[in-house]
């Protein structure tokens, strides 16, 4: 079982590293081009919930 809790625990904080590394590539990028992503990532969430729900 311990074993198990640290697998996770190490699975958990590459998943979060690897988050603050694409945050920080998207604001080098330019502030501009990180809003543009943002909103196409909520516009693709929405159309795919609003899919999902019209069956």
């Amino acid at each position: 079982m311990n074993k198990y809790v640290y697998i996770i625990g190490i699975l958990l904080m590459s998943m979060g590293l690897t988050s603050c590394e694409v945050i920080g590539g998207i604001f080098k990028a330019g502030v501009w081009t990180g809003i543009i992503a943002v909103v196409l990532v909520v516009a693709l969430i929405i159309f795919l919930i609003s899919r999902m729900t019209k069956k």
